[in-house]
């Protein structure tokens, strides 16, 4: 992971610790952004920690019906339960690979949030957005072709508002700008949200010409 992707994740993390009517309201809140911070990785590591104790689980219930599978008598109407035992375990097992898979990255991400220049980098980006949100989100809406962007869930709608930051604060190239709001989504939201956010910023950069 470069340093700025980074820092784009650990000040998505942040904006999700406050509460967005309260952001609108008071885009300087009260809570220092290094309080928000820490709470926010406070809750990657709980995440780590849930992700690897669903893990766990799946791959127990995966063995225990690869097991179950062994025990049935190989014949006759037996069969058809031998096989979905089969089909269940391995269905298990492929599920607790892709949620470890997800996870890997992010105690890496706890560990180089200590980094000063991560960290700055981070809490830089999510004032951005904390400062200039109203302007970033009337422009948004302004791409959204019958849509709004408070339609959107919060999580695409911060991924949105970083990158609009990333294009205008930290002069990040248009192209380098989409393709990091996308790997964000990628990590964080479906692929509906994934196709909307690659949409709308292709729309923003080319208005922006």
């Amino acid at each position: 992971m470069q340093s700025r992707t980074l820092s784009r994740e650990l000040a998505l993390l942040i904006l999700g610790q406050i509460p967005d009517r309260a952001a609108a309201a008071a885009p300087a809140a009260d809570t220092p952004l290094e309080t928000v911070l820490l709470q926010a990785l406070a809750s990657l590591a709980e995440h780590v920690r849930e992700s690897l104790d669903h893990s766990a689980e799946d791959l127990r219930q995966a063995e225990q019906q690869l097991l179950d599978s062994e025990l049935q008598e190989a014949g006759g109407d037996s069969l058809p339960r031998v096989r979905q035992h089969l089909r269940d375990g391995l269905g298990r097992a492929e599920q607790a690979l892709n949620r470890l898979s997800a996870s890997l990255e992010l105690p890496r991400l706890l560990l180089l949030a200590d980094q000063d220049g991560v960290r700055r980098d981070a809490l830089a980006r999510a004032s951005g957005v904390l400062r200039d949100r109203p302007s970033i989100d009337r422009r948004l809406d302004a791409v959204m072709e019958g849509w709004r962007l408070t339609r959107l869930p919060r999580i695409d709608r911060d991924i949105l508002r970083l990158a609009v930051v990333d294009l205008e604060t930290f002069d990040t190239p248009p192209a380098v700008a989409c393709n990091e709001a996308v790997e964000l989504a990628n990590r964080y939201s479906d692929e509906q949200g994934r196709r909307m956010i690659n949409g709308v910023l292709r729309r923003f950069t080319t208005a922006q010409v």
